[in-house]
């Protein structure tokens, strides 16, 4: 298995330097040494991945297959090594994090104290924003984003499900009658987030059954802060797609009822943390990704009964000081 794994990496680079020979001196060893692991890597898995000539190299459509492979294990391995290697130095340093306006404020703020106690060394700052991040032209460590992520250079974990919920006021409901189906929220007052298309979005939805949907929802009130938008829906201005995580007080308190209960809207959106690379990363970045990741849990507390989640804190251990 060693000798797969070093016939990955010589086959790695050298499909990433182009030749043999610059393989050969960004790994420091002969052109010849290539040659034969490259080779070795060939006759074990019964094919060719590279057609070479003295002076031009090519991949295979199963040396184009197998490069995409090596190149996810090879960063699974390093990730591995890293996070066994983060557990033995001690996080330290600046730590500048980028974070959604609402989201930081309310469930990521909240819990730094606890996270300094742990890593004391860390000098952590926080932006909170809701514009649109350029985290390596910015000089940023790692984001929290609230998306469904797209194709991307980043590296990504997921922290948590962001279940979302169609509500309304108690009020609103009375003046305008509850919709029945998705399709209903069409002859609505919606609450939407962008004005770019005519106060007009597109609601995703699921059935209970998996069947998949869009309605287009339209009104007369739109902003692009999360915010805003769940206090209008308390005012009875509208109807709002909120995450769960920004209506839970609303939802106990009966300020906002959800609406539609068979219907799953926005499924594919999660709650990630991004970051430029997974290879070295650092202890203070990683400390900081698996905290999150420790104090939300699969089953975020803002989705658990009230009495479960009314103190998340007990859902993290101690550690021992490094």
């Amino acid at each position: 298995m060693r000798d797969v794994v070093n016939g990955m990496l010589v086959f790695s680079k050298v499909v990433q330097a182009g030749s043999l020979s610059a393989a050969a001196r960004e790994l420091g060893v002969s052109t010849a040494v290539v040659s034969r692991t490259l080779a070795a890597l060939e006759t074990h898995l019964g094919v060719r991945l590279v057609n070479r000539t003295t002076r031009s190299l090519h991949l295979t459509d199963e040396g184009a297959s197998y490069y995409e492979t090596s190149q996810r294990i090879l960063a699974e391995i390093d990730e591995a090594n890293a996070a066994v290697t983060s557990r033995r130095i001690e996080p330290q340093g600046v730590l500048k994090v980028a974070l959604p306006a609402s989201f930081g404020h309310q469930h990521i703020a909240p819990l730094v104290p606890r996270f300094a106690e742990r890593y004391p060394k860390v000098e952590l700052a926080l932006s909170l924003s809701d514009r649109s991040i350029n985290l390596i032209e910015e000089g940023f460590d790692l984001a929290v984003r609230i998306a469904e992520l797209k194709d991307s250079s980043l590296a990504a974990r997921k922290l948590a499900p962001n279940r979302r919920v169609v509500c309304a006021s108690p009020g609103y409901l009375r003046a305008h009658g509850e919709p029945e189906t998705p399709q209903d929220l069409a002859k609505h007052n919606c609450l939407v987030a962008s004005w770019e298309h005519g106060f007009a979005m597109a609601w995703e939805y699921k059935s209970a059954v998996g069947k998949r949907g869009t309605v287009r929802v339209t009104g007369h009130y739109a902003c692009d802060n999360w915010e805003v938008l769940r206090d209008w829906a308390v005012a009875g201005l509208g109807i709002a797609l909120k995450s769960t995580w920004d209506v839970r007080k609303q939802l106990e308190d009966g300020s906002l009822v959800p609406l539609l209960p068979g219907y799953d809207f926005g499924t594919d959106v999660g709650i990630y943390a991004v970051y430029p690379h997974r290879r070295h990363l650092p202890a203070k970045t990683r400390a900081f990704i698996d905290f999150l990741a420790e104090s939300f849990g699969p089953e975020p507390y803002w989705d658990k009964p009230a009495a479960a989640a009314a103190n998340p804190a007990p859902r993290i251990k101690a550690r021992a000081a490094v």
